[in-house]
């Protein structure tokens, strides 16, 4: 496609998608500020072990996928989204601060969990907002488009908190006091800049939530959802790759610069991949992505010297951007229209209960076994996924 070709479909993406995406990029910022931190204040000045790290990240992300089908459930009840998207990212934004006053693990889990609650609350409903805004031709180029916004304010966020560690001598709890301007700023954009569609709403309203509504989903749906559990298992949490790179000797300052990598990456494969999705086989892409996924695992697990994990961090944004605006685009191809709130909602529950498997997991490898062993798990979970796939693939052809 020609770059005047590019430009005209980025045009016809509605103005409210580009608002969600730029809200996503600010309070992306802020939270990366602080989770590109977290990890490093946990162990060096909080004294936590790997285990906890991981128990900690596993129970906050694993919240917040288990939130979202609620919200998503409660979005299609109510026919709206905006309302819910407000609420989440407001409760998140009054967080921030908590972070910087934490003076225990107790308290950085109490952040950490409220935090993920609003990304739960939020989480549904924005991407079922996307997709009632998208037009379905360009459904995967929107949540693409999303995504890399998103994941620009997920580097520009450990970049500043590089060159803010830098400043003012590896003082942390600074750090986490200015994350709390640009969440706020998300809201006030969020408010002012998304305007939500008209829906028809039935008067006589009934739980999404129910047998029936779940077996209109259909079959393909339910294979999303297990393939996306199964994915979560092999795809812990980011915080161990701060510290594979925190293990080769990397300084404090410059850790969350493997952040940054991966997230550039993420940024500008994600639109690409998002629209190419929209004119491939999207169980083809998502086996690519895989594949480049077991790669960053065996890279990762063969050496912590910091070129080495740089390339391995490198291939891990690579693979997010192949794959999580797909996974997306398959949630909203595969649900009916009424039920896209709950369809992602249970979508991310089963993400969530992996994550709260996986993280866990990781941290004990890695405090048992080694880092080497935590990261060639994640390439046996990779593995897993593919023959799931294969096993669906054989049976649509029979």
């Amino acid at each position: 496609m020609t770059k005047t070709g590019k430009f005209h479909i980025l045009r016809q993406i509605p103005s409210s998608i580009w608002a969600l995406g730029l809200v996503s990029l600010l309070m992306d910022v802020s939270s990366e500020m602080v989770h590109a931190l977290l990890p490093l204040f946990m162990v060096t000045t909080l004294g936590a072990s790997v285990f906890i790290v991981g128990l900690i990240e596993g129970a906050a992300e694993a919240t917040a996928l288990i939130v979202k089908v609620f919200s998503g459930a409660l979005s299609d009840y109510l026919g709206k989204r905006k309302g819910l998207a407000v609420f989440g990212y407001g409760l998140a934004a009054l967080t921030k601060p908590i972070f910087a006053l934490a003076s225990g693990i107790g308290w950085i889990l109490s952040a950490r969990l409220l935090d993920r609650v609003g990304k739960g609350i939020r989480g549904a409903p924005r991407d079922a907002l996307v997709a009632d805004l998208a037009p379905p031709h360009l459904r995967g180029a929107a949540f693409g488009l999303r995504q890399s916004l998103d994941t620009v304010g997920a580097f520009l966020g450990p970049l500043t908190a590089v060159g803010l560690m830098l400043l003012w001598a590896n003082d942390f709890r600074a750090i986490f006091w200015v994350a709390t301007v640009p969440a706020m700023l998300a809201v006030v954009l969020l408010i002012v800049g998304v305007q939500e569609p008209e829906r028809k709403i039935s008067e006589k309203r009934s739980n999404p939530i129910r047998w029936d509504n779940l077996k209109r989903m259909g079959r393909d749906y339910w294979w999303v959802v297990i393939i996306g559990a199964v994915f979560t298992l092999a795809r812990f949490s980011e915080a161990f790759l701060l510290l594979r790179a925190q293990q080769g000797g990397l300084a404090l300052a410059w850790v969350p610069l493997i952040m940054v990598a991966m997230n550039v990456v993420y940024a500008f494969s994600a639109y690409p991949f998002g629209k190419l999705s929209d004119g491939v086989s999207h169980t083809g892409l998502l086996a690519a992505g895989l594949l480049v996924l077991i790669a960053a695992d065996m890279v990762l697990a063969s050496s912590n010297a910091w070129p080495v994990v740089l390339l391995g961090v490198v291939l891990w944004g690579l693979h997010m951007g192949m794959t999580q605006g797909l996974l997306a685009a398959m949630v909203a191809a595969t649900a009916p229209a009424d039920l896209r709130g709950t369809a992602f909602g249970f979508f991310n529950l089963a993400s969530g209960l992996a994550m709260l498997v996986a993280s866990p997991l990781a941290g004990w490898l890695w405090d048992g076994y080694g880092a080497s062993f935590t990261f060639y798990a994640g390439a046996i979970f990779c593995v897993a996924a593919l023959l799931l796939m294969f096993a669906n693939r054989q049976r649509e052809a029979a």
